[in-house]
């Protein structure tokens, strides 16, 4: 695994760690309106951890475990990163990425880490700062 591989990596956990707790926080909150434990389940985590994503990247490029490992997300050609853009990766990294690495997981290692499968779709690129 290469360097920026193992970066995002971590990077990511930072995210999901700092997600988890939030969601906590909100699902406590909503557990008195909302009785289904389906929705505490798969909505709420999702939508916190997809939530603070986006609001994060739109706003910096950098989220909280990006800017703590040193990496940033930038569009292919330089240009601020489109909301589109955003929620197109974060949708295709979610659900079809784990079936890209099944077909071609060497495809996974392209640019020595700096670009993966939801990159690609998206046109950005990880880089180190």
């Amino acid at each position: 695994m290469k360097s920026i591989t193992k970066k995002r990596t971590k990077a990511f956990i930072i995210d999901q760690v700092i997600s988890t707790v939030v969601a906590s926080g909100i699902e406590y909150v909503l557990r008195k309106k909302i009785k289904n434990e389906a929705f505490h389940t798969l909505v709420t985590p999702t939508v916190v951890m997809w939530g603070l994503e986006y609001a994060q990247l739109r706003k910096n490029g950098q989220t909280v475990g990006y800017k703590a490992l040193g990496l940033a997300l930038e569009n292919e050609d330089g240009t601020p990163l489109s909301s589109c853009q955003i929620a197109k990766r974060m949708l295709y990294r979610d659900f079809i990425s784990t079936f890209d690495y099944i077909k071609n997981r060497e495809s996974f290692e392209i640019n020595e880490g700096t670009i993966l499968p939801h990159d690609r779709v998206a046109r950005t690129i990880v880089k180190e700062v």
